[in-house]
C-alpha cells in the first residue's frame, strides 16, 4: 500500500472507534489493520480519554525502549486479551490529540515500514521513530581523520561479532568510555589503527587500557588503514556502518552507540566519500610478555602509580610479540559471545 493509503485506512480505522462509546478506564478499543507480520497482526486503538494509539505486535519476552515516555508520544509494553486471544504488543500513543494528524503520518511511515520488514516489526518502529527524530536533531561536529579511523575499526571488528550475534552490540563499550573497547565477562578486545606508513606503532591512551580484566584475557586487535580514492577501492565508512545496522537486532541502541562515539546519522551526507582500505590486520594476546605499561605491572613492581593522562607508542613491527593465528582470534570471539549470553 502506498503512504496515502495507509494515512487513510489507519485515519479510518481510529475514526470509527472514536465513534464507539468510550472503553473502561484501563481499557482500549481496538481494530485490526490489514498489515501483518511474524508476531501478528497490527492494530490502531482508541483508549478512555480518546488518545490514539497504534499496536505493534511483539513477542512476550521482548523489551521495548525506554525513555519515549511524553509529552507527546509515549511507548511501552502492553499486554492485551480478549475472549479468544492473548498478545502482547508495543503501544505508541500520541498524548496530545492536536497533534493527531503529524501523529497520522507518523503512523503511516511506521505501518510502511512494518510491511517491509514483518520478520521484525520493533526493528521498524525504531528505525522510523530514529528517523523522525533526526530530522530535530542539530549537527555534530565532524570526526577528524583519526576519530573516524579508530571508529572505521571499531565497526570491522563489531561487524565480526554481529556476524555470529544479532545482538553482539552489547559487547561495544568503548562508545561509553570503558578502558576496552569489546568486553565480555572477563575477556576483552581493545582495537588499534594505525595509518600507512607509521609502521606497527599503535598509540595507547592510559595506563589501564592494556590491562586484563582481572583473570581474564585481553586481545589487541590492531588495523592498518589508508584512505582509499574511487568508489571501486576499499570499503565506504557508510557501507560498513550500514552492514552493521542491518546485522544488529536493535539499530535504535546501536544508533545510540554510535551517537556516543561522535557519528550521528544526520550527519551521513558528510562522510560519503569516506572510504578506507584495509592493508593489514594483526591480533595479538596482551600477556605479561606484551610491551605495555599498565596499573597493575607497574603496581607489582612497586612504581607508585601517582602520574596521571599516560599516553604512549608501543612497536610491533618485530618477530615478537608473535600475532594471534586466525583461528585462535575465532575462538576468541566465540568465546565473548559465549560469555555475553
Amino acid at each position: 500500500m502506498s503512504g496515502d493509503s495507509l494515512r487513510k485506512v489507519v485515519e479510518e480505522h481510529w475514526s470509527a472507534l472514536e465513534a464507539e462509546p468510550p472503553s473502561g478506564e484501563r481499557r482500549l478499543r481496538v481494530s485490526q489493520l490489514p498489515v501483518d507480520t511474524e508476531q501478528g497482526v497490527v492494530a490502531a486503538a482508541v483508549d478512555h480519554d480518546g488518545f490514539r494509539h497504534l499496536l505493534i505486535p511483539v513477542r512476550s519476552h521482548l523489551k521495548i525502549r525506554s525513555g519515549l515516555d511524553g509529552p507527546v508520544l509515549d511507548l511501552r509494553k502492553r499486554p492485551l486479551e480478549d475472549g479468544e486471544t492473548y498478545q502482547t504488543y508495543a503501544d505508541l500513543a500520541c498524548v496530545h490529540s492536536d497533534l493527531n494528524d503529524l501523529f497520522t503520518e507518523l503512523c503511516a511511515d511506521i505501518l510502511d515500514a512494518t510491511g517491509k520488514l514483518p520478520n521484525s516489526p520493533v526493528k521498524a518502529l525504531y528505525r522510523v521513530l530514529d528517523h523522525w527524530k533526526a530530522l530535530f536533531q542539530p549537527q555534530g561536529t565532524v570526526l577528524g581523520p583519526e576519530e573516524l579511523a579508530g571508529l572505521f575499526g571499531e565497526l570491522l571488528v563489531l561487524d565480526r561479532f554481529l556476524q555470529h550475534d544479532s545482538s553482539a552490540h552489547r559487547l561495544w563499550w568503548g562508545p561509553d568510555g570503558h578502558h576496552h573497547d569489546f568486553t565480555a565477562g572477563n575477556l576483552a578486545v581493545e582495537v588499534k589503527t594505525s595509518a600507512k606508513g607509521e609502521g606497527r606503532r599503535p598509540r595507547i591512551h592510559g595506563l589501564d587500557q592494556l590491562d586484563a580484566p582481572e583473570g581474564g584475557t585481553l586481545c589487541l586487535a590492531w588495523f592498518r588503514l589508508h584512505r582509499a580514492n574511487g568508489t571501486d577501492f576499499g570499503v565506504g565508512f557508510l557501507e560498513l556502518l550500514e552492514q552493521t545496522l542491518r546485522s544488529c537486532d536493535d539499530e535504535s541502541a546501536l544508533l545510540g552507540l554510535l551517537a556516543q562515539a561522535g557519528y550521528l546519522s544526520v550527519d551521513a551526507h558528510r562522510y560519503r566519500d569516506v572510504r578506507f582500505a584495509v592493508d593489514e590486520e594483526r591480533w595479538y594476546e596482551v600477556n605479561p610478555d606484551f610491551p605495555a605499561l599498565t596499573t597493575r605491572a607497574l603496581g607489582a613492581a612497586g612504581v607508585p602509580i601517582s602520574v596521571l593522562d599516560v599516553e604512549y607508542t608501543i612497536d610491533l613491527s618485530g618477530e615478537n610479540p608473535l600475532p594471534m593465528a586466525p583461528a585462535a582470534v575465532s575462538r576468541m570471539i566465540d568465546r565473548m559471545i559465549q560469555e555475553s549470553a
